[in-house]
């Protein structure tokens, strides 16, 4: 109660020149990361009610123990504090509140504007003025089933525009009848535009209308004695009617809309979301936000859905299976943000119900499975903390290994698993900056470890955090262990328990040993639980060892020495690669025949001779 008390007069001191306005304020801790974001209509009267600690539950008053500052920021109106709220919570992750973990950029469909042959591609990142966008989708997987849907029914181009404009002939997608080959004129501007407004109108939920054009279209041409074209429409009235039987969901009359669904057990959440755009399903996810035992669906909703939108446009619609906590300030916000009505509603009866219903169900069956799935792994993490002599169960394995080709690219990775599986928002990838000898792995560790706990070392001096291994693995033998023991010793760090894991003599998966301080190497039964739970932990940091080396490899191999000319750009650089054949002969040409090349000047030129030869003293 004496934290508390503390943390009371904090709070109190904060009252004096607390307005009473709307606005977001937080709670610090002593390092100053935020406890807790929250929002009111009237700043004073919201936070005056933590001052009174004995009408607090248990969970805020140890908030309210941990609080040594306080911030705010005012708003003009609730609305915009909701808004500001959610995305300080998003950006801050604070402790106490109810976090969505959802760190995903969601692919969109694209139809380009501004061109004679529009064409359509998946697009993430910043959406460009002009261009129309459709979505979000939610996944790849989604938003490719309708690449393919336009590719079938409209024959759109999806080719990039350096392939388009250098095509002589037409590419296999209309041989197989998914393009109209605009690229070499197999189709006109006109007629190409009517096909670009047929897609358009597909998307928006107009289906009907282009199934009745397209069959209009059919009849004209079979009475015209146009059969290779009255064929060709009738696939693609074959393929609209595809798309349309192959939908699980296809709710027309629900237009733009997400169904959100909330099932909650054994104090975890499950959120379903399914993306309603043009009557059209875009795909579904499941969310399984952070949030205390004792907090309700309504306040678990209304916190997800104020971030879930932070950083994209709400539909005009929003079905949800829970009314949510404070419906019409949230309404009121997500209208603010979209800058146009968003409706929230809870259906009780009609398709609407029987869409939120099926959602309901899919979030139900997916926490069951993420439930069933995190006792299993409680039983392994268990089992492990018994194998290796653990004090209690770990809640946090790291596991490191290195990828390199004698010494070249070479960079160490750190994966981590939890009681949820993998944390792949904790995995790190380190790039070796030593000058090492080719293949020294025993290096490569200690500086990978090195630079994992002495940064930790310096953010959190006392371990309070949870960023802690409980236990690390490394993949490797004796001498692996040894070095990693070293460095551990340097920086105080002896007691996290360390495990080397070696393959056997063959290599062969279920033959491996395992070295640990003051214990002769052992093995285990091939066909335990553990040691498979240990070899998909090793092998997925070998995956990602591997994928991180790749992409490192890849990378240096469309560079060269021209990228740190200044001034030399990417179309500079593709000219003076094209004539002299490779950086080499840039590098040996003379002053004369860099002038020569076309779109170098005089300037460029001695810039580029400049740089390659630094000793050498130019003439005006």
């Amino acid at each position: 109660m004496e934290a508390a008390k503390i943390g009371v007069e904090v709070i109190e001191t904060a009252l004096e020149t607390m307005p009473n306005n709307p606005g977001v304020y937080r709670m610090l801790d002593g390092k100053g990361d935020a406890l807790y974001v929250g929002k009111a209509r009237n700043l004073k009267k919201r936070v005056t009610s933590y001052t009174q600690i004995n009408r607090l539950p248990e969970r805020l008053r140890r908030m309210v123990a941990d609080t040594a500052a306080m911030e705010i920021l005012t708003t003009h109106t609730e609305a915009e504090a909701l808004l500001l709220e959610a995305n300080l919570i998003k950006r801050l992750k604070p402790r106490y509140n109810i976090l969505l973990r959802d760190d995903k950029t969601y692919p969109w469909l694209m139809l380009t504007a501004g061109q004679a042959f529009p064409r359509i591609a998946k697009h993430r990142g910043v959406q460009e003025k002009g261009n129309l966008y459709w979505g979000p989708f939610a996944s790849v997987w989604a938003v490719n089933q309708t690449v393919q849907a336009l590719q079938r029914v409209f024959l759109l181009r999806t080719c990039a525009d350096t392939v388009f404009t250098n095509r002589t002939r037409p590419c296999l997608l209309f041989q197989i009848k998914r393009c109209c080959a605009p690229c070499v004129d197999r189709v006109s501007k006109e007629e190409y535009g009517k096909l670009v407004t047929q897609a358009r109108d597909f998307l928006q939920g107009k289906t009907g209308a282009v199934q009745k054009d397209l069959a209009a279209a059919m009849q004209q041409a079979a009475e015209n004695l146009e059969f290779e074209r009255a064929a060709a429409l009738r696939d693609r009235i074959r393929g609209l009617a595809y798309v349309q039987g192959s939908e699980v969901i296809n709710p027309e009359s629900l237009g733009d809309a997400d169904v959100i669904a909330l099932h909650q057990q054994a104090g975890q959440a499950c959120v379903q979301v399914f993306f309603i755009r043009g009557g059209r399903n875009n795909g579904n996810r499941s969310f399984f936000p952070v949030h205390a035992k004792d907090e309700e669906a309504p306040e678990v909703l209304a916190a997800f859905i104020a971030q879930f939108y932070d950083d994209k446009p709400p539909p005009a619609q929003l079905l949800l299976n829970h009314a949510p906590q404070e419906q019409a300030l949230l309404e009121e916000a997500l209208s603010l943000k979209a800058e146009r009505r968003v409706y929230i509603s809870v259906p009780q009866r009609g398709e609407k119900a029987d869409v939120v219903a099926h959602a309901a169900t899919n979030a139900r069956e997916a926490l069951e499975r993420k439930l069933a799935e995190s006792a299993g792994q409680g039983k392994l993490l268990a089992a492990t903390a018994e194998l290796f002599g653990l004090a209690e169960t770990p809640r946090r394995i790291e596991t490191y290994d290195n990828s390199h080709i004698m010494g070249t690219n070479a960079y160490g990775v750190m994966v981590v698993a939890g009681p949820e599986g993998p944390m792949k928002s904790a995995y790190r990838k380190f790039s070796i900056k030593s000058v090492l000898t080719p293949g020294d792995d025993f290096a490569m560790m200690r500086e990978v470890l090195q630079r994992r706990f002495g940064r930790a070392l310096e953010e959190d001096p006392d371990r309070s955090g949870e960023s802690w291994p409980d236990l690390v693995l490394i993949d490797g033998g004796a001498g692996q262990l040894s070095a990693a023991k070293a460095v551990m010793a340097d920086l105080g760090l002896e007691d996290i328990p360390m495990v080397a894991i070696a393959k056997g003599p063959d290599r062969d998966a279920g033959r491996e040993w395992f070295h640990m301080e003051h214990r002769a190497p052992f093995q285990l039964p091939p066909r335990d639980p553990v040691l498979y739970f240990l070899q998909r932990l090793r092998d997925e940091a070998h995956r990602f060892a591997i994928t991180t080396h790749r992409a490192a490899r890849s990378k240096k191999l469309t560079t060269s020495e021209l990228d740190e000319v200044p001034g030399i750009g990417a179309a500079r650089k593709k000219a003076l690669l094209l004539h002299f054949g490779s950086a080499r002969g840039v590098k040996g040409a003379g002053l004369k025949d860099l002038e020569s090349v076309p779109g170098i000047n005089r300037a460029t030129a001695r810039a580029v001779y400049g740089f390659f030869h630094p000793g050498v003293r130019l003439e005006d």
